[in-house]
């Protein structure tokens, strides 16, 4: 990764970002909310679709537990408001097309797949508490039941 990884503890990042559906969305403006921020590497493509299906599936919950969910990606605005339509996502997704909150969070890094490296953003979720504090990070996600696991730490987050 070439940002540093984010840590356990440590105050969270502010960033101001633009969003689906117009208009922008400031981390801090959410306290004392929990948030959680789930970087992907891209739109539409199928674990990224999965993992946003997931997180609308259980986005009552979330908010019943106080939780916002926001997923961080470098496609623009307008990739988001196709993807949100195309599934019907109710989740908040921001455009950090620029790369600067993917650095400051350390999830911008190089990637093998398929015998090739490139530059890319390292499927990561970090859960923050009211107070603006890291108080979980998931590293190199794997989709499958991982929705889940980051609603039961939000619920178990005081």
């Amino acid at each position: 990764m070439t940002g540093s990884a984010i840590e356990q503890g440590q105050s969270a990042p502010d960033f101001t970002l633009p969003r689906d559906g117009g208009g922008s969305i400031t981390l801090s403006a959410l306290r004392p909310g929990k948030v959680v921020l789930y970087f992907y590497p891209r739109d539409d493509t199928p674990g990224c679709t999965t993992e946003a299906l997931d997180f609308t599936r259980l986005k009552d919950r979330f908010a019943a537990s106080g939780t916002t969910v926001i997923g961080i990606s470098k496609d623009d605005v307008g990739s988001h408001d196709k993807f949100c339509r195309k599934h019907g996502l109710g989740i908040i997704l921001a455009s950090d097309a620029e790369g600067d909150v993917c650095e400051r969070y350390g999830v911008w890094g190089e990637k093998r797949m398929y015998g090739k490296t490139f530059m890319g953003i390292e499927r990561t979720t970090i859960l923050i508490d009211g107070a603006g504090r890291i108080a979980r990070v998931w590293p190199r996600v794997k989709v499958a039941g991982h929705a889940e696991d980051v609603l039961a730490a939000a619920e178990a987050l005081s």
